[in-house]
């Protein structure tokens, strides 16, 4: 494993054309992505105070599923993230300072 990743030991799920727990909770993944994107363009279209309240609630409940999902995921060790290299971090940080600088000029 390289030193930069983070991530628990792999379930290991049957291989082959059928479907396994992994692809299911992928899917799932994908789907509520996509469904927090829907919901952040319905709020930002909402025609009144009380559909736009409606609409954070569900976003709220679908991002908190999607965070819980990831999570699960993460634990079989089907997911793996990279610890960001801190020169990269302060690269970024400074072009977005600039950026910032350059917005209040």
């Amino acid at each position: 494993m390289n030193n930069n990743q983070i991530s628990n030991p792999k379930k290991e799920v049957p291989k082959g054309i059928t479907l396994n727990e992994k692809d299911y909770i992928n899917s799932l993944l994908s789907c509520l992505k996509e469904m927090e994107k829907n919901y952040t363009i319905a709020m930002t279209e909402a025609s009144n105070e009380y559909l736009y309240k409606e609409y954070h609630q569900i976003f709220n409940e679908i991002a908190s599923l999607g965070r819980e999902t990831y999570e699960l995921m993460f634990r079989n060790g089907w997911y793996v993230i990279e610890q960001a290299d801190i020169t990269k971090i302060n690269q970024k940080h400074q072009k977005l300072t600039q950026e910032i600088t350059d917005l209040n000029s």
